[in-house]
């Protein structure tokens, strides 16, 4: 899945959406953030399961595991409560059962 957001660089409000998108990964058990495929790109034990990509020149996207049909949902209207959603599914295709019990149990980090 790819959500599209013009260029933080180049857009007002553009590094309000990063913050955004930062704080909905951040806020998932042991995630961090770290460069590399993605800039930045935000892992779970390691493993990447979303990242801001610069796909196109004054454009960049949020990629993540997602399932079918989950694009044109945030093409038509890039709501942040799906967003959200789909970061988190994304992280629990990605994290260890632990954490998935941790995550359940309502364990989140503090905003």
């Amino acid at each position: 899945m790819r959500l599209a957001a013009k260029d933080s660089r180049l857009e007002p409000g553009g590094e309000e959406l990063l913050e955004r998108a930062r704080a909905v990964c951040l806020a998932l058990p042991e995630a961090t953030e770290g460069g590399g495929v993605g800039n930045p790109s935000w892992r779970v034990r390691d493993k990447i399961f979303a990242m801001r990509h610069d796909a196109h020149p004054g454009r960049w996207g949020i990629w993540c595991k997602a399932p079918a049909g989950a694009q044109r949902a945030l093409v038509e209207d890039q709501d942040w409560d799906l967003v959200a959603d789909l970061i988190e599914a994304a992280y629990r295709l990605t994290a260890p059962k632990r954490l998935l019990a941790m995550l359940d149990g309502g364990l989140r980090r503090p905003s």
